[in-house]
Protein backbone atom coordinates (compact mmCIF):
# COMPACT_ATOMS: atom_id res chain seq x y z
CA UNK A 1 0.00 0.00 0.00
CA UNK A 2 1.44 3.59 -0.97
CA UNK A 3 1.74 5.91 1.85
CA UNK A 4 1.00 9.30 1.92
CA UNK A 5 2.40 12.60 3.47
CA UNK A 6 0.65 15.52 5.10
CA UNK A 7 1.32 18.52 5.73
CA UNK A 8 -0.91 21.21 7.71
CA UNK A 9 -1.60 24.63 6.77
CA UNK A 10 -1.78 27.87 8.75
CA UNK A 11 -5.75 27.16 8.63
CA UNK A 12 -7.49 24.31 11.36
CA UNK A 13 -8.44 21.53 9.17
CA UNK A 14 -6.90 22.71 5.80
CA UNK A 15 -4.30 20.09 4.48
CA UNK A 16 -2.26 19.52 1.61
CA UNK A 17 -1.75 15.80 0.95
CA UNK A 18 1.16 14.33 -1.15
CA UNK A 19 0.27 10.36 -2.34
CA UNK A 20 3.28 8.20 -3.13
CA UNK A 21 3.90 8.45 -6.81
CA UNK A 22 6.18 5.02 -8.62
CA UNK A 23 7.80 6.95 -11.61
CA UNK A 24 9.57 4.81 -14.28
CA UNK A 25 10.36 5.11 -17.82
CA UNK A 26 6.90 4.49 -19.29
CA UNK A 27 5.32 7.42 -16.95
CA UNK A 28 4.55 6.99 -13.40
CA UNK A 29 1.50 5.82 -11.23
CA UNK A 30 0.05 6.61 -7.74
CA UNK A 31 -3.06 5.97 -5.98
CA UNK A 32 -4.97 9.02 -5.72
CA UNK A 33 -7.09 7.98 -2.85
CA UNK A 34 -7.06 4.69 -0.72
CA UNK A 35 -9.05 4.67 2.21
CA UNK A 36 -7.23 2.35 3.82
CA UNK A 37 -4.06 4.66 3.51
CA UNK A 38 -6.00 7.63 4.75
CA UNK A 39 -7.95 6.15 8.25
CA UNK A 40 -4.16 5.34 8.84
CA UNK A 41 -2.85 8.53 8.25
CA UNK A 42 -5.60 9.78 10.76
CA UNK A 43 -7.97 10.85 8.06
CA UNK A 44 -11.43 9.38 8.87
CA UNK A 45 -13.65 11.33 6.59
CA UNK A 46 -16.28 10.13 4.31
CA UNK A 47 -16.26 10.38 0.39
CA UNK A 48 -19.56 10.28 -1.09
CA UNK A 49 -19.47 12.46 -4.84
CA UNK A 50 -16.43 12.83 -7.31
CA UNK A 51 -16.35 16.15 -9.17
CA UNK A 52 -14.62 17.07 -12.56
CA UNK A 53 -14.37 20.43 -14.41
CA UNK A 54 -12.84 21.26 -17.46
CA UNK A 55 -11.73 25.13 -17.93
CA UNK A 56 -9.60 27.73 -19.95
CA UNK A 57 -6.92 29.91 -18.75
CA UNK A 58 -8.44 32.66 -16.70
CA UNK A 59 -12.06 30.57 -15.63
CA UNK A 60 -12.28 31.76 -11.98
CA UNK A 61 -14.88 29.38 -10.03
CA UNK A 62 -16.03 31.11 -6.34
CA UNK A 63 -16.02 31.59 -3.35
CA UNK A 64 -18.78 28.99 -2.79
CA UNK A 65 -19.61 26.82 0.12
CA UNK A 66 -23.25 25.19 1.41
CA UNK A 67 -24.90 26.63 3.80
CA UNK A 68 -27.24 22.98 4.21
CA UNK A 69 -24.85 19.46 3.91
CA UNK A 70 -21.99 21.44 3.85
CA UNK A 71 -18.68 19.64 2.04
CA UNK A 72 -15.23 18.79 2.55
CA UNK A 73 -13.33 18.95 -0.63
CA UNK A 74 -10.56 16.85 -1.65
CA UNK A 75 -9.02 18.50 -4.58
CA UNK A 76 -6.34 17.57 -7.08
CA UNK A 77 -5.24 18.77 -10.70
CA UNK A 78 -5.34 16.16 -13.21
CA UNK A 79 -4.43 18.34 -16.26
CA UNK A 80 -3.22 22.50 -15.64
CA UNK A 81 -2.19 24.57 -13.27
CA UNK A 82 -4.78 26.14 -10.83
CA UNK A 83 -4.83 28.85 -7.78
CA UNK A 84 -6.94 26.96 -5.42
CA UNK A 85 -8.31 28.90 -2.50
CA UNK A 86 -10.49 28.27 0.77
CA UNK A 87 -11.86 30.86 3.41
CA UNK A 88 -12.50 29.94 7.17
CA UNK A 89 -16.11 30.44 7.37
CA UNK A 90 -16.63 29.01 11.29
CA UNK A 91 -17.52 31.34 13.02
CA UNK A 92 -15.65 30.58 16.40
CA UNK A 93 -12.68 29.66 14.70
CA UNK A 94 -9.45 31.36 15.62
CA UNK A 95 -8.97 31.97 11.68
CA UNK A 96 -12.53 32.91 10.77
CA UNK A 97 -12.40 35.03 7.50
CA UNK A 98 -8.59 34.40 7.00
CA UNK A 99 -7.97 32.00 3.84
CA UNK A 100 -5.24 30.13 2.03
CA UNK A 101 -4.32 29.49 -1.11
CA UNK A 102 -2.16 26.96 -2.93
CA UNK A 103 -0.95 26.39 -6.18
CA UNK A 104 -1.68 22.77 -7.52
CA UNK A 105 -0.76 21.49 -11.23
CA UNK A 106 -0.47 18.06 -12.66
CA UNK A 107 2.95 17.28 -12.10
CA UNK A 108 3.39 17.91 -8.03
CA UNK A 109 0.15 15.61 -7.75
CA UNK A 110 -0.41 17.55 -4.26
CA UNK A 111 -4.08 17.54 -2.97
CA UNK A 112 -6.01 20.29 -0.88
CA UNK A 113 -8.28 19.05 1.51
CA UNK A 114 -10.77 21.68 2.47
CA UNK A 115 -13.14 20.55 4.85
CA UNK A 116 -16.90 21.53 5.79
CA UNK A 117 -16.97 25.41 7.03
CA UNK A 118 -15.35 27.01 4.42
CA UNK A 119 -15.51 28.97 1.10
CA UNK A 120 -14.10 27.28 -1.89
CA UNK A 121 -12.76 28.57 -5.42
CA UNK A 122 -10.08 28.55 -7.81
CA UNK A 123 -8.31 30.51 -10.83
CA UNK A 124 -6.75 28.51 -13.74
CA UNK A 125 -3.60 29.75 -14.60
CA UNK A 126 -2.98 27.18 -17.78
CA UNK A 127 -4.63 27.18 -20.86
CA UNK A 128 -6.65 23.90 -19.66
CA UNK A 129 -7.21 22.64 -16.60
CA UNK A 130 -8.75 19.51 -15.40
CA UNK A 131 -9.64 19.83 -11.95
CA UNK A 132 -11.35 16.88 -9.59
CA UNK A 133 -12.84 17.02 -6.68
CA UNK A 134 -13.90 14.46 -4.06
CA UNK A 135 -16.93 15.58 -1.97
CA UNK A 136 -18.09 14.32 1.70
CA UNK A 137 -21.62 15.18 1.55
CA UNK A 138 -24.02 15.39 -2.09
CA UNK A 139 -24.69 19.03 -3.22
CA UNK A 140 -27.28 20.58 -2.00
CA UNK A 141 -28.39 23.55 -5.00
CA UNK A 142 -31.00 25.45 -2.09
CA UNK A 143 -28.20 25.46 0.29
CA UNK A 144 -25.78 27.34 -1.69
CA UNK A 145 -23.95 30.34 -1.21
CA UNK A 146 -20.88 32.36 -2.31
CA UNK A 147 -19.13 35.67 -1.42
CA UNK A 148 -17.20 37.46 -4.14
CA UNK A 149 -13.83 36.23 -5.44
CA UNK A 150 -12.24 39.83 -5.16
CA UNK A 151 -14.05 40.58 -1.62
CA UNK A 152 -11.81 43.67 -0.36
CA UNK A 153 -12.29 42.36 3.68
CA UNK A 154 -11.18 39.04 2.27
CA UNK A 155 -8.50 40.59 0.03
CA UNK A 156 -7.34 37.21 -1.58
CA UNK A 157 -3.87 37.68 -3.34
CA UNK A 158 -5.05 35.60 -6.60
CA UNK A 159 -2.17 35.33 -9.14
CA UNK A 160 -3.64 37.20 -11.85
CA UNK A 161 -0.98 38.70 -13.73
CA UNK A 162 -2.23 39.68 -17.18
CA UNK A 163 -5.46 37.51 -16.51
CA UNK A 164 -8.73 38.69 -16.39
CA UNK A 165 -11.06 36.51 -14.68
CA UNK A 166 -14.07 34.58 -16.80
CA UNK A 167 -16.54 34.46 -14.23
CA UNK A 168 -20.43 32.57 -14.24
CA UNK A 169 -23.05 34.99 -14.34
CA UNK A 170 -23.99 33.80 -10.52
CA UNK A 171 -20.39 34.35 -9.43
CA UNK A 172 -20.69 38.01 -10.99
CA UNK A 173 -23.56 38.79 -8.19
CA UNK A 174 -22.36 36.84 -5.17
CA UNK A 175 -22.52 39.44 -2.34
CA UNK A 176 -19.38 40.43 -0.18
CA UNK A 177 -18.49 39.09 2.45
CA UNK A 178 -19.05 42.63 4.91
CA UNK A 179 -22.43 42.51 7.06
CA UNK A 180 -22.99 38.29 5.99
CA UNK A 181 -23.52 36.17 9.10
CA UNK A 182 -21.35 32.88 9.06
CA UNK A 183 -23.19 29.75 7.77
CA UNK A 184 -21.58 27.98 9.76
CA UNK A 185 -21.04 27.71 13.61
CA UNK A 186 -17.57 25.63 14.66
CA UNK A 187 -18.03 22.70 17.16
CA UNK A 188 -14.50 21.31 16.79
CA UNK A 189 -13.38 18.14 15.76
CA UNK A 190 -14.77 18.94 12.26
CA UNK A 191 -18.47 19.01 12.68
CA UNK A 192 -20.30 21.91 11.67
CA UNK A 193 -23.54 22.71 12.38
CA UNK A 194 -26.02 25.64 11.08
Amino acid sequence: MAKIRIQETPIAGLLVIEPQVFQGQRGYFLESFNRKAFREAGLTMEFVQDNMSRSTKGVLRGLHFQTRRPQGKLAKVTRGKVFDVAVDLRKFSPTFSSWYGITLYDEAHKMFYVPPGFAHGFLVLSKVADFHYKCTDFYDPGGEGGIRWDDPDINVDWPLGDIVPILSQKDQVLPFFKGMESPFTYEGKGSYSL
